[in-house]
């Protein structure tokens, strides 16, 4: 990707208060929907959508004491502001070097739109989708599946 497709370009997010304000240069290594249980219930959504970027790509402006870290599973954890409660970000050990942000927190526009629709096998029956995105499931989330709404 070259410099007119955004890469190296800034993109700036925070939580809902703006305690925690961070950025992240482009690219982003993808962007995808999550319909696993553990985002449900921390986000009390019905789905959650997540980007992700290298951590040499992402820096903290202001806020970084403000997060409180929490071990949601033996392989991640997740960040929150402490003061607002927005959830931020995901660390697994499976992908150490990357972290995952909520796009929900960004405030400008990133290099890609939602790829698929991950763990979809775990979904919640009262979502209807009307798009057209790969469907995964099964254990690890990546196991593609029929297209079904």
């Amino acid at each position: 990707m070259s410099e007119t497709n955004g890469e190296g370009r800034p993109v700036r997010g925070s939580c809902f208060c703006g305690a925690v304000r961070f950025e992240v240069r482009l690219p982003t290594l993808f962007c995808g929907h999550c319909h696993c249980s553990m985002c449900r219930r921390i986000h009390g959504a019905g789905y959650v959508t997540w980007t992700a970027v290298k951590d040499a790509q992402f820096r903290f402006v202001s806020g970084e004491e403000q997060l409180t870290v929490y071990q949601s599973s033996d392989h991640g954890r997740r960040s929150f502001c402490r003061v607002c409660g927005s959830t931020m970000f995901c660390i697994s050990i499976h992908h150490p070097d990357v972290i995952d942000i909520v796009l929900a927190n960004l405030q400008d526009k990133i290099d890609r739109e939602p790829q698929g629709h991950y763990y979809f096998s775990d979904r919640v029956e009262w979502i209807t989708l009307g798009d057209e995105l790969p469907r995964f499931g099964g254990q690890t989330g990546n196991t593609p599946l029929p297209h079904t709404h």
